[in-house]
């Protein structure tokens, strides 16, 4: 079990606080970073949010304490994790700063979807102790972290940031090389990449493309991987399957050029009002409140980070 530790971590916003709250869950002092001082403002009542989600008592967020100064905030600290925006030169900026100010035993994580590590990283002069963690939305409620290894010096941090995870509840997987989009990315860009596909080739709309995912395969999804389900059905028909859709799936290089198409029509999705589909205020609030209400419920059930913490 990890010691109680001193943690900090660099960015108020969405999944800021969310990972705030789930270090202070586990019994860490946790400082927040932010620039902005309206963020840190509504950081306590964003706490109490999710401590009213969850039924838990004031002494978890009162272990976070937002403060206005970088050095203040990472001060003995001995994990800090990065979540800022995904902006190369800021978050490269962020850790060649706080390697001034840490202790050379601080691990450094930076919360990225996509960004390779390395490249975060390549203004640090201690690489060893830089670590790739990308927590999903919300991460208070999502229980999977990628934890990304840069190189074989970066192993230790990667095992001491895994501990600290599963400690706190979550499901720490160890992504063994430093790719764009690591792992679940990967994978969910490539379904999005021939959805897109099918959309623009008029094989099907935009709805029954969701239609199947969650009436279809995604129903078993949670508790059936796609390599489990391969070897389930077996390899032989998997690869029967293949050798007949492979050829004809979609393999553009780059965004796919209806994708391009709608974002230059201003078809940005729910906060434009029209995407791949068309939405209003209430019907985009309705798909939130459900995605909530639904990560909510298997949290406090109990999700698959739990077993390992």
């Amino acid at each position: 079990m990890t010691e109680h530790l001193k943690t900090a971590v660099i960015g108020a916003g969405l999944m800021g606080h969310g990972i705030a709250w789930l270090l202070a869950e586990a019994g860490h002092e946790v400082r927040v970073y932010d620039s902005s001082q309206e963020a840190l403002d509504s950081l306590q009542s964003r706490l109490a949010g999710i401590e009213e989600m969850f039924g838990a008592g004031p002494e978890v967020r009162a272990r976070v304490t937002g403060v206005g100064s970088l050095a203040d905030a990472v001060r003995d600290a001995s994990f800090v994790v990065e979540a800022v925006i995904e902006n190369v030169p800021l978050k490269q900026s962020i850790f060649e700063e706080l390697e001034g100010y840490v202790s050379p035993e601080c691990i450094l994580c930076s919360n990225t979807s996509s960004i390779p590590t390395r490249i975060i990283a390549a203004k640090v002069k201690t690489k060893h102790r830089v670590v790739g963690t990308h927590f999903w939305n919300p991460p208070h409620l999502v229980p999977l972290v990628e934890v990304v290894q840069m190189a074989e010096e970066n192993l230790p941090a990667v095992e001491k940031t895994m501990q600290i995870l599963a400690d706190a509840g979550r499901k720490p997987v160890h992504a063994r090389k430093d790719v764009p989009g690591f792992i679940g990315n990967r994978l969910q860009h490539a379904l999005k990449r021939e959805a897109i596909a099918m959309v623009a080739n008029g094989v099907c709309d935009a709805e029954t493309i969701d239609d199947v995912v969650k009436y279809g395969f995604g129903r078993r999804m949670a508790v059936l991987g796609p390599m489990e389900q391969s070897d389930l059905v077996g390899l032989d028909l998997t690869r029967a399957i293949h050798e007949t859709i492979m050829p004809d799936l979609d393999n553009t290089a780059g965004p796919h050029p209806y994708l391009i198409e709608c974002c230059e029509a201003g078809k940005l999705g729910m906060k434009s009002g029209e995407g791949f589909r068309k939405w209003t205020p209430e019907s985009a609030d309705a798909v939130r409140t459900q995605l909530r209400d639904f990560l909510a419920a298997q949290a406090r059930d109990g999700n698959p980070g739990n077993e390992d913490g």
